[in-house]
C-alpha cells in the first residue's frame, strides 16, 4: 500500500540566465531553424535542469532521492501530462527564477495496482513578475514486478487532419533528447532494461518530446500559443512511425501504430 503520510516538501527556487545553446541544439535535432530569442512553449524543458551526481542515481537512472520524489519503495516513474500557461515568453539573455512546489497528490487504483499521482507546479518569474506557470503530472508505481510487455506494431498510422507531422524517433534521437534534458531514465536508451525491468515493448519515446512535437504544429503555422494542456495516454516506442496531428481549432494529438492515440492536447 502506498503511504506518503508526512511527505510535504518545501518549495524550491533556482535562477538561471537563459542561454541560446539549448534551443539551437533542439532545433538541430528537429531539423528546423533556431527559434530566435523567445523560447517556444515547452522549450524551457532544456533549462533549469537537475544534474545529480552519479552516486545519487537509482537502478532506473533517476535520482534515488529528491524533494519532489515521493518516498515510496522501488519507485517507478511515468510522465502523465501537464498544463502550461504563458503570460510572456522566456527569452534568451534574461535571468529567470523558477519556483517549484508540490501542488497535489492522489493515490488511485490502476490495472497494475496502486498508483500515486503527483502534480508539481513551476512558476517562472522575471523582474519580479510572473511570466509563466507549468504543472507537471507524474505517476509513480511501487514494486519490482514488471507488467507483461505488449507487442510492438509498426504499421504507419493514417491520420486526416489539417496539420500533420510524420516521424519515427530512432534511438539516436532519443539519446539526443535525453542529453538535452539531462534525463538518465534507462527506458529511453537501455532496451534490455526497458523491456525486462519495466515491461515495455522497446525503448520509450519521451513524453515531453511528444508534447513538443504536438506544439510544433501551431508554431510552424505561425500561431502564438498562450496556454496548453496535454495528457500522455499510451507509450510510443523507438522506430515506430507516428503522426502528430492538429487543427487551428486548438486540438492536437499523437497517433501511433495499431490505432493508438498516444497523447491528446489542446492549445489556445
Amino acid at each position: 500500500m502506498i503511504d506518503i503520510a508526512g511527505w510535504a516538501p518545501e518549495p524550491q527556487e533556482t535562477t538561471e540566465a537563459v542561454g541560446a545553446g539549448p534551443s539551437a541544439a533542439l532545433a538541430g535535432m528537429l531539423d528546423v531553424e533556431p527559434p530566435g530569442d523567445d523560447l517556444p512553449p515547452l522549450w524551457h524543458w532544456l533549462h533549469f535542469l537537475d544534474r545529480p551526481a552519479q552516486r545519487e542515481l537509482g537502478p532506473d537512472g533517476h535520482p534515488r532521492e529528491g524533494p519532489f520524489l515521493p518516498p515510496i519503495p522501488e519507485r517507478r516513474r511515468m510522465f502523465a501530462g501537464g498544463r502550461f500557461r504563458i503570460h510572456e515568453p522566456l527569452r534568451v539573455g534574461d535571468a529567470v527564477t523558477r519556483r517549484t512546489e508540490l501542488a497535489s497528490t492522489a493515490v488511485k487504483q490502476g490495472r497494475s495496482g496502486e498508483m500515486l499521482f503527483v502534480t508539481v507546479r513551476h512558476t517562472f518569474v522575471r523582474d519580479r513578475a510572473e511570466i509563466a506557470v507549468e504543472e507537471q503530472d507524474l505517476v509513480y508505481r511501487s514494486g519490482d514486478t514488471a507488467p507483461r510487455p505488449e507487442r510492438m506494431a509498426f504499421e504507419a498510422p493514417e491520420v486526416d487532419a489539417p496539420w500533420t507531422l510524420k516521424t519515427a524517433a530512432d534511438p539516436v534521437m532519443l539519446f539526443r533528447f535525453s542529453a538535452l534534458t539531462y534525463n538518465a531514465h534507462r527506458i529511453h536508451y537501455d532496451e534490455e532494461y526497458a523491456t525486462g525491468a519495466e515491461g515495455h515493448a522497446g525503448l520509450v519515446v519521451h513524453g515531453p518530446l511528444l508534447a513538443i512535437l504536438c506544439l510544433e504544429l501551431p508554431r510552424r503555422a505561425g500561431l502564438k500559443v498562450r496556454g496548453l494542456s496535454f495528457r500522455a495516454r499510451r507509450p510510443v516506442y523507438a522506430r515506430q512511425p507516428f503522426v502528430a496531428a492538429g487543427s487551428p481549432d486548438g486540438t492536437l494529438s499523437i497517433h501511433a501504430p495499431g490505432d493508438v492515440t498516444a497523447m491528446t492536447a489542446t492549445f489556445a
